[in-house]
């Protein structure tokens, strides 16, 4: 018997490799304890998962023996701190988390403007990775402090963008209005040469009332004057790239993701916008993994219906359906209303579990996770190996 373990973290609590060891640990544990190797052979193979929001650098690097990039780059507001990626598949595959250079939690509250906020850090990051010579580029863009379209990213890396003085423009999303040439003679040279794939499951467009200053510009910061002259740079910012590089932006599903990096990126990086999930499953070969896998157990912290939208529980039982293996997830809380689910999604899991074996607060809940894990995840496996031998047998 081959039972997969592709589980998200527990955020804030437990990583993804130490979900997946723990119940791994789990069911070896139990099977070693009541059947002898004639009897039951039971695989169980790990394969930690991420959807490419904060901590996908940290699971991809320790599940595939990677290794860590330090470098320095520029803040939110241009204060030089301390960052890193992840470098995977021998180095030729880089990680990168905008959060790390240009997130929110970066900066302080009463510090939030997304007209002067920048991307620039987020270039930094892309620089290096393409300075050693990564021949694909992994991004994911959430938690971001920014609606700059991208532009200080692309400052970083040498496109130009020059006012009608031919000046080049400052950082923040208040300098997009300003925008009237571009320069890609210096763009990094390694661009063309170099797969850059953007971790996004939002499809809001780079502008108007579903657009990245409307939608996220209030969070970063903007109030609602703010709100419409940073719309007015984005439609502005658009405008220029058609006219410039020929490439319409203003539509892209996914183009206001992160302040509209997700456009920024695909127009001059020609970047390709996929489902985070998506992305880290391929990274890991998690499909291989599966392949004659006789059960999947995932899970997550907190499983809610947006899960089946597109969250890595969703993106496994996906791709298990392929292969007719069925899914059980294991999470550390379940907050499902079936209800608002249409039953397709619903029966892609097999069953769906939370680790919460009796009331309790929030801090005895993380306190308690190792042990209610292993002991939910023995309980679980215990059903499963009696029906599914009293079914062979």
């Amino acid at each position: 018997m081959k039972i997969v373990i592709a589980s998200d973290k527990y955020k804030g609590n437990l990583s993804a490799v130490q979900v997946c060891n723990i119940i791994k640990e789990a069911i070896l544990d139990y099977v070693n304890l009541n059947y002898s190797k004639k009897d039951l052979n039971v695989e169980v193979v790990i394969s930690p998962m991420a959807d490419g929001g904060d901590g996908t650098v940290d699971t991809l690097v320790e599940s595939l023996s990677g290794e860590f990039v330090k470098t320095k780059v520029k803040n939110p507001l241009g204060k030089e701190i301390q960052s890193y990626f992840g470098l995977i598949d021998s180095g030729k595959t880089a990680v990168i988390e905008m959060s790390l250079a240009s997130g929110l939690a970066l900066i302080k509250p009463q510090e939030r403007n997304p007209l002067i906020t920048t991307t620039y850090g987020t270039g930094q990051l892309i620089r290096k990775a393409l300075d050693i010579n990564c021949k694909k580029i992994i991004i994911g863009i959430g938690g971001s402090a920014t609606n700059d379209a991208g532009v200080g990213a692309l400052q970083a890396l040498g496109v130009k963008f020059l006012d009608k003085e031919n000046n080049e423009i400052g950082y923040g999303g208040g300098e997009l209005i300003k925008i009237d040439k571009i320069d890609i003679s210096n763009i990094h040279p390694r661009i063309k040469e170099t797969q850059i794939f953007i971790a996004c499951d939002v499809d809001n467009p780079l502008y108007g009332l579903k657009g990245a200053a409307y939608v996220y510009g209030p969070q970063k910061g903007a109030d609602e004057k703010t709100v419409e002259f940073l719309d007015k740079g984005l439609r502005k910012f658009s405008k220029i790239v058609k006219k410039y590089l020929g490439k319409d932006i203003s539509k892209l599903k996914g183009g206001g993701a992160a302040g509209g990096l997700g456009a920024g990126l695909h127009a001059f990086l020609s970047a390709k916008l996929a489902p985070g999930a998506e992305l880290v499953i391929q990274a890991t070969g998690l499909e291989d993994k599966i392949k004659g896998a006789n059960l999947i157990i995932t899970g997550e912290g907190a499983m809610d219906n947006q899960t089946f939208f597109g969250k890595t529980a969703f993106g496994v039982a996906n791709l298990a359906l392929k292969y007719k293996v069925p899914v059980i997830t294991i999470n550390g809380s379940l907050n499902l209303d079936y209800s608002l689910i249409e039953q397709k999604r619903r029966q892609l899991f097999l069953a769906n579990f939370d680790i919460i074996n009796k009331p309790m607060s929030l801090d005895e809940a993380l306190k308690n996770s190792k042990k209610n894990l292993y002991f939910t995840a023995q309980e679980i496996i215990k059903l499963y190996l009696h029906l599914a031998l009293k079914c062979c047998n």
